[in-house]
Order: structure tokens, then C-alpha cells, then sequence
């Protein structure tokens, strides 16, 4: 049996098909050649995140497979964006949007080959929608939506008692004419998304069956949730982003190093391309010794190599052993420097006021809770600078100590270190 034949077994092993339109004439289409589906990304902030990936990563599997992807930015539905349970979202400019739309699609096309015979195609949905008048869409799109169908809907229902505008109380209508669009003139008859977007969706299912007769599918993909079932994807400093401005490939990489021992083989199976046989070998380690924490390493190697490229991170994994004392700090890029010392906390002093003594230094960067603390930690010999003991307690950092000229490593112990960063 072929790869194509096999790819639903693949997604279902993986655990990405949280739901489905009928199972069997899936399994059809997919055995019957190249299927050409779509996959829809709305720019309502300026980077993808890990809820994204979830999806940009089974498009990747499906081209690998033989099936041709489309890609679609939503230049429209993003400057509405999909209804939240918590309230209305924010409308941003069309500038603020085309920007975003440029910005997320740079973020995709390096998953995706746009060559061969199943090469993606990349749309946006301003194309066909900005010039529809309203009449049009409310008689060729609006008519096909019984209302009572639409204030079912689990968002709407969540959201009627707060309010919900007429605008997003419409997406829906949006995104399944979206679906049509790609069916009329591409020949889609796939799409998928998150499991909370199930409702629109099955929408653009039946208003292909409605308008054209035709028959299409959907699935909808889990979303990632933590072991005690909050949701996955945000950190303390907020998404989980792809965008490295935004999240250091260092925090990112140190965000999948953390996950819990739980939820390994569940990440493993949807954000690596790696073999069965290597995450069953990687999911056995972690249960029989989890102190080794193998499958977290596997997991963070290889999602930051796909998102940010393998020199980044051979940077943050070097990163994380020279900041413990087992690598060369002044090996490490400034930029990686910089960001895995504000991920693990780092202070600042103006450089026109002069360096501190190191005794400040503890107490100002936490590590100590006196000056009488970090006298005696320095003399019990667990205080260190750039991995070098502190000897002498009235040691002032000269200008050869700072890394890159800007920044000291600071140490208590083995295992609690913090940054100290010169302004100016």
C-alpha cells in the first residue's frame, strides 16, 4: 500500500483527527489520488503561533503524502477575525492587516514546497471578497444559512448573553465561502482546521452540497492541551510564537524542554516528523527513566530546528549548558545571549554610573538576600562569574568581564544563575 493510501492511518496514529465528515469516503479520496485541500490562517496578530504549527505541520504531511496544498491567508476574514468566547476582538486597520497577512505568509511558505506536480498554492481571501457587493453575498452566500442553525453554534450561544456583533456573528458565512471559492475554481475538496473551528468547517461542507451539489470533506485537527487540560501554546511572556522577535528561538526551545512527562508522546507524535518506531523507543525512555528527560530533548531539537533552522538551535542548546557552567559563554551569539538571559532573569545598571562591586551585583540580581549572604556564599566558594569562582568579595567587574560588552553571567550553586545586563 502506498504512501497516499496510508496517510489517514498516519494522522489518526498521531492523534490529529479529533473529528471528521465521513471517514470512509476520506479514506477514498485519499487512495484515489492527489487531493487538493486548504488550510486558513487569519492574520489578527503579526506572527503565527503553536496552535498554528499544529496545522501548518499536517499540511507539510499531506504534500508528503502526494496532496496538494492550498494555503490561505485570510486578507478578509482577518480584519474580523473568528468569534472568541470571551468577547469581541479587536478590528484592526487594513494596512495594520496587509502588513500581518505579509508577515504570516513568510512564516508558512518555508513548510511548504511550491514545485512538482502537488506544489502548494498560496491564496488570500481579499481577493474574492473585497469586491462582492452585499447584495450578492447575502443572496448567493446568506440565503444558504438557516439562522436558527447559526445561534447553535457553541461560540455564538457562549457569547449571546455578553453580545456579539452582527460582524462576527457572520464569519461563518465568510469562511464557508471561502471553502466554495477554493471547490469552483481550484477543485478543493478538503479542509481542515482546529477542533474549534468544527462549526465553520462542516459549514463549508454543506454549502458546497447546498449550492453545487458537490461533495467535500473536513477534519478537524485537536487543539493542544496541558496535562491537567488547560490549554498549551501560552507562556509567561504570552503565545507561543514563531516569530523569533517576538519569542527567542532560545525560550522556545526551552519551552518544549519543560513540557511534561505526561504529554511527550503526544508532541512528539504532532510536531516531529520522526519514525514510529523512534517515538514508541522515545516514550518507553521517558516512562522508565524521565530524570533523562529524553523525549523532551528529541521533542526540542527537532520542533526548533523545523521552525527556526538548526544553527539556532545548536545556539540555544549551547546557550543552556554555557549558562550552568558546561560551555564557553563568549561562544554564544549576543543575540543568544542576550535572550536566554532574560529568560532566565536578568537585571541592569546605567553604565555611565559605574560597575557595582559583585557583592551588589548578588543582592541587586537576586541570588543573594544581603550583603552578608553573598559574603558568605562567596566565601563558601558557590558564587560565580562568567563559570568562574568568585575569590574575592570586593571584586569589580572590569571591562573585559562583559560578554559581548554588555552583559555578566552571574551564579549561585549548580543550578540558580541570573543575568546582569550594562545600559548605556
Amino acid at each position: 500500500m502506498s504512501t497516499e493510501q496510508n496517510i489517514l492511518d498516519e494522522l489518526e496514529w498521531r492523534g490529529l483527527i479529533a473529528d471528521s465528515t465521513d471517514r470512509e469516503a476520506l479514506r477514498e479520496a485519499f487512495s484515489s489520488g492527489s487531493v487538493k485541500f486548504y488550510v486558513g490562517f487569519d492574520p489578527t496578530a503579526p506572527s503565527l503561533h503553536m496552535g498554528h504549527l499544529v496545522q501548518i505541520l499536517t499540511a507539510k504531511r499531506l504534500q508528503a503524502a502526494g496532496h496538494t496544498p492550498y494555503a490561505l491567508v485570510g486578507g478578509a476574514t482577518g480584519t474580523i477575525g473568528d468569534p472568541k468566547e470571551t468577547g469581541e476582538r479587536v478590528m484592526n486597520s487594513l494596512d495594520v492587516v496587509k502588513e500581518w497577512v505579509d508577515r504570516v505568509r513568510s512564516q508558512i511558505e518555508p513548510f511548504l514546497s511550491f514545485e512538482g506536480d502537488n506544489g502548494a498554492t498560496m491564496v488570500n481571501n481579499y481577493d474574492w471578497t473585497a469586491s462582492m457587493s452585499v447584495i450578492d453575498f447575502l443572496r448567493d452566500i446568506g440565503k444558504h444559512f438557516p439562522v436558527n442553525r447559526m445561534l447553535a453554534r457553541d461560540v455564538v450561544r457562549t457569547r449571546l448573553e455578553s453580545g456579539i456583533s452582527f460582524t462576527e456573528f457572520s464569519y461563518v458565512l465568510l469562511q464557508s465561502m471561502d471553502f466554495l471559492n477554493l471547490f469552483r475554481d481550484h477543485g478543493v475538496t478538503l479542509q481542515f482546521g482546529g477542533s474549534d473551528q468544527w462549526g465553520n468547517l462542516t459549514a463549508g461542507v454543506e454549502l458546497i452540497r447546498r449550492t453545487t451539489g458537490g461533495k467535500a470533506h473536513a477534519i478537524a485537527t485537536p487543539l493542544m492541551t496541558k496535562a491537567d487540560g488547560t490549554k498549551y501554546g501560552k507562556t509567561e511572556g504570552g503565545a507561543l510564537w514563531l516569530d523569533p522577535q517576538m519569542m527567542s528561538p532560545y525560550a522556545f526551545h526551552q519551552f518544549w524542554l519543560n513540557v511534561e512527562d505526561e504529554k511527550v508522546g503526544e508532541l512528539l507524535r504532532v510536531f516531529t516528523f520522526l519514525a514510529r518506531e523512534q517515538i514508541e523507543e522515545l516514550e518507553a525512555q521517558t516512562a522508565e527513566k524521565p530524570f533523562l528527560r529524553a523525549g523532551q530533548k528529541a521533542l526540542a531539537d527537532a520542533v526548533t530546528t523545523l521552525v527556526h533552522g538548526e544553527q539556532e538551535t545548536e545556539q540555544a542548546k549551547a546557550a543552556a549548558g554555557a549558562l550552568f557552567g558546561r560551555g564557553d559563554l563568549h561562544a554564544l551569539s549576543g543575540s543568544t545571549l542576550a535572550a536566554a538571559l532574560r529568560e532566565a532573569g536578568a537585571t541592569s545598571f546605567p553604565r555611565a554610573q559605574g560597575t557595582p562591586d559583585i557583592v551588589t551585583l548578588l543582592v541587586d540580581s537576586g541570588l543573594a538576600k544581603s550583603n552578608g549572604d553573598a559574603r558568605r556564599t562567596i566565601k563558601e566558594g558557590g558564587a560565580y562569574l562568567n563559570n568562574v569562582r568568585i575569590e574575592d568579595p570586593e571584586l569589580v567587574p572590569g571591562d573585559d568581564d562583559f560578554i559581548d560588552g554588555t552583559w555578566l553571567v552571574l551564579r549561585r550553586g549548580k543550578k540558580t544563575m541570573a543575568g546582569v545586563e550594562a545600559l548605556g
